[in-house]
Order: C-alpha cells, then structure tokens, then sequence
C-alpha cells in the first residue's frame, strides 16, 4: 500500500481527537496502515511543520483543529500546504 501525508491524515484524523487532545503513537499508525515506522514518521514530520499534526512531548501524536477542518473540506483535489514560515523562508 502507497501511504501519502493525505492517508496518514486522514488515519490521524479518525483516531485521535485535537478538542480532547486523545494522542495515537507512530507504531500504532503503522500498524493502522500497514507501513513502516520511518516512513509514518517522515510523513508525520511534515504535517507537523504545516500545523496539520501535533506531537506531544512524549512522542504521542494527534491531528490538529486545522487537520481536522482540511480534511472536512472533503476534496477530490490535490491540496498544496506550504511549510513555509510567516517570514516566508522554508521551515522544512
């Protein structure tokens, strides 16, 4: 299975919960979606720098206000998210 940011999302999105800050971890995201732990976390890193992901200071993971609202938007499209900061530079 080809996993992209969208499914990890989407994946992040139906177990977790941002209001009531319910967390999943990258193993069981892996699991979930049948990839590896490096690939999640890499896919994982770049929401975060969207603002689409949080982590936890334990490592614990969830999906965002943000996250949750792109993904209700409910498009066929391809979403472009640019990482860059409010300075304009790339924070990736």
């Amino acid at each position: 299975m080809c996993v992209t940011r969208r499914t990890v999302l989407q994946e992040l999105v139906e177990s977790t919960d941002a209001e009531r800050r319910e967390t999943t971890t990258v193993e069981a995201l892996a699991s979930a979606l049948a990839a590896d732990e490096r690939t999640l976390e890499e896919h994982v890193d770049a929401l975060v720098t969207c603002e689409l992901a949080h982590v936890e200071a334990d490592g614990r993971i969830r999906a965002t206000i943000t996250g949750e609202e792109l993904l209700a938007l409910d498009t066929d499209e391809v979403i472009i998210v640019d990482p860059a900061g409010r300075d304009g530079r790339s924070n990736a």
